[in-house]
């Protein structure tokens, strides 16, 4: 086969999946794995008779794209990206796209994209959300970079899309490294939401002492409603899942030490170079992290006091599910929330010029984070005057209105039985900040002027001021 329509570097199961899928729609693939035996596996599992070829050298695999060429790379992000860039520029040409499917980091993607460009290839940063079942059925997609290179790209990227009522969970979002921004914010996002569900099974398992399987039902039940999304439904299916000849639920078996690739701990570090607040999605970064230290949690369980653990399960499970089913729901909310506050303040800073419904509107389906929430998110800021914040959107304000109060009372449950809830807990801490007209920040400044004469503003004169505050 010559003449494919688009090439895929790298075999993973990502890769491979995607290859899948865009076959299956009837484009030609051609496909390079730097490990001949796994370029040459992957062919074996293959129908004959769909569109896909191997190449076995670089030279081969370039040669066999129809001009202009199309690259996608599905490598992991950072050093091998620049090594498979390194290796592909001196084949291709001006005019040539090459578009990277990792989560790479937007700083390097801008530094890919303008080396590429003075040879007048072009560089598409491609988020892409769904994991592996997304790869082969619908993922959730995010380009940026040049329009012109999209567009190129454009009828292959949107027939392999997931789509949200009859539209393609995919579009251009911008120059430059918009798409790998808005992805890098997505998984930041998607820590919060993992999180916060991980509180809610923690205070049903080890405060209320109720089994997995039943915590399992109560994730299937409210995944009927409000809650409708992919991480509440997964997490149905894990807690009730028991492995053939087993009597114990896997979930018990799991170890307590959370990974991760960075993307969440990117999302925090932006937004601190930002300013923007995002205490949720930072809290679900160090919860990881705090995870990691197993052996020191090990022995601090056996010095550190709490409260007497719980010996049975409340007497109102009814209440108990319903107030947890708010405050999920709730911090669900705040989690987006503050993503998209922080996706406002990248566009305006990176010139991204960013269009927050259409975010929404390619995150409907396909995605991690998916969940009935992002049509009523999308038709927020579709409106004529979108809020600056969510919050604030009238849906959202009743929403929360009505919720608030199960919220509190969650955390404050989670408090008296000595159950750890960074999520929860932070996401009503930034709810009761944001709707404070008055916040104590008067004393900080005080404060830093007495210590530092970093001066101060105040309520009832224009101006900076400094008080000479141990005069007598």
């Amino acid at each position: 086969m010559s003449n494919s329509q688009i090439g895929i570097y790298g075999l993973a199961v990502m890769g491979q999946n995607l290859v899948l899928n865009i076959a299956d729609q009837g484009f030609a693939v051609t496909v390079y794995n730097r490990t001949e035996s796994k370029t040459r596996q992957f062919m074996e599992t293959i129908n004959a008779e769909k569109p896909i070829d191997a190449a076995y050298t670089l030279e081969e695999f370039i040669n066999r794209l129809a001009k202009p060429r199309r690259v996608l790379l599905m490598v992991k992000a950072g050093k091998a990206v620049e090594a498979v860039i390194e290796q592909l520029a001196p084949l291709l040409e001006a005019d040539d796209i090459v578009l990277d499917g990792g989560n790479s980091h937007y700083k390097q993607t801008e530094q890919h994209a303008e080396r590429l460009a003075a040879h007048g290839i072009a560089y598409l940063g491609l988020g892409i959300s769904g994991g592996e079942a997304g790869a082969r059925h619908g993922p959730s997609l995010m380009p940026g970079g040049p329009p012109e290179a999209y567009s190129a790209v454009q009828p292959i990227l949107e027939a392999i899309a997931a789509e949200a009522q009859g539209e393609p969970c995919v579009a251009w979002l911008g120059p430059g490294s918009a798409g790998h921004y808005v992805k890098m914010v997505h998984n930041g996002i998607e820590y919060a939401m993992m999180q916060a569900i991980a509180e809610v099974y923690d205070l049903l398992k080890r405060g209320a002492q109720l089994p997995a399987e039943q915590i399992g039902s109560w994730f299937e039940q409210w995944n009927q409603g409000v809650l409708a999304s992919f991480l509440v439904e997964i997490t149905g299916h894990i807690l009730q899942y028991r492995e053939a000849g087993s009597s114990q639920p896997l979930i018990d078996l799991i170890a307590d030490r959370a990974k991760q690739k960075g993307t969440g701990k990117w999302t925090s570090q932006d937004a601190l170079d930002l300013g923007v607040p995002v205490p949720t999605l930072s809290a679900a970064v160090e919860a990881r992290l705090l995870s990691a230290f197993k052996p020191e949690r090990k022995r601090a369980a056996t010095l550190l006091q709490g409260p007497a653990p719980v010996s049975h399960p409340p007497a109102d499970l009814k209440r108990l599910a319903q107030n947890l089913e708010d405050a999920l729901l709730a911090t669900f909310v705040c989690a987006y929330a503050q993503g998209f506050s922080l996706l406002r303040f990248a566009s305006a800073e990176y010139d991204y010029n960013l269009n927050l419904a259409t975010v929404a509107s390619i995150w409907r389906n396909g995605c991690i984070i998916r969940s009935d929430l992002l049509e009523a998110i999308r038709q927020t800021f579709a409106s004529p005057h979108p809020p600056a914040n969510l919050l604030t959107a009238p849906y959202f304000v009743r929403l929360l209105a009505d919720r608030q109060v199960a919220w509190r009372a969650v955390v404050q449950q989670a408090v008296q039985m000595g159950v750890p809830t960074p999520a929860l807990g932070s996401a009503l801490a930034y709810y009761d900040g944001y709707r404070s007209a008055r916040l104590p920040a008067n004393l900080i400044q005080a404060q830093r002027d007495y210590f530092g004469a970093h001066t101060y503003e105040r309520l009832n004169e224009i101006g900076q001021f400094h008080a000479d505050w141990q005069a007598k």
